[in-house]
């Protein structure tokens, strides 16, 4: 389940308020395996998420036409990284409203070979005309409902005609709810996976 941030901030603020106290932490996935540098403050600072693992490793990979993709809340960058590994020949966004994060992913990118094709930016820094093929969330569900849909809404219009977003969301936090809901709002919505709590949707555009 997503970590529980503490009094002193949370990991969906734009700057920390928790000091640094970096680490390394291992992301091990049947394809891949990469050392990468975590920080208090970012999610999962502590290690990688089991339900970003279960993403990458029960949720759909990239298409090998596609050419944009997205990580939406990319932390330090664990699906980034693995996306831009699986999918060669694309472009991967990884955005993120905080800023220790968003250095973070960036020094991962370079540390891995990346450095250009995974493009590290804060929301309002992803020009209006970008769309995308496929993208792939551990959605901040703690920013609250009305928030987290106004994000969803926002990133999930942007798909192309035929593309789709996996998420991975705790059915404690709500993943049940959240798939009433982008149902209702007109998106097609299946669930694909289940496994240790959290359920993998993937989300058709509108």
């Amino acid at each position: 389940m997503e970590d529980r941030p503490g009094p002193a901030g949370h990991y969906f603020d734009r700057v920390p308020a928790v000091a640094s106290r970096r680490r390394t932490v291992t992301l091990t996935l049947p394809d891949l395996t990469m050392e990468l540098q975590a920080d208090r403050g970012v999610f999962a600072a502590d290690g990688i998420d089991p339900g970003t693992k279960l993403l990458l490793l029960d949720g759909s990979r990239p298409s090998h036409h596609a050419r944009t993709l997205l990580d939406l809340g990319c932390g330090y960058g664990a699906i980034a990284l693995a996306l831009a590994t699986r999918a060669p020949e694309a472009t991967v966004w990884a955005v993120d409203v905080n800023e220790r994060a968003l250095g973070l992913c960036a020094e991962n990118a370079a540390s891995h070979g990346f450095d250009g094709r995974v493009r590290i930016a804060a929301p309002d820094d992803v020009p209006p005309d970008v769309t995308f093929d496929g993208i792939w969330s551990n959605p901040p569900i703690r920013i609250g409902k009305p928030a987290l849909h106004a994000l969803l809404t926002g990133w999930l219009d942007r798909l192309v005609p035929g593309g789709h977003a996996e998420l991975v969301v705790h059915k404690h936090l709500g993943a049940d709810s959240l798939a009433r809901w982008l149902d209702a709002a007109g998106w097609s919505v299946e669930r694909t996976g289940s496994r240790m709590g959290y359920r993998i949707l993937q989300v058709t555009g509108r």
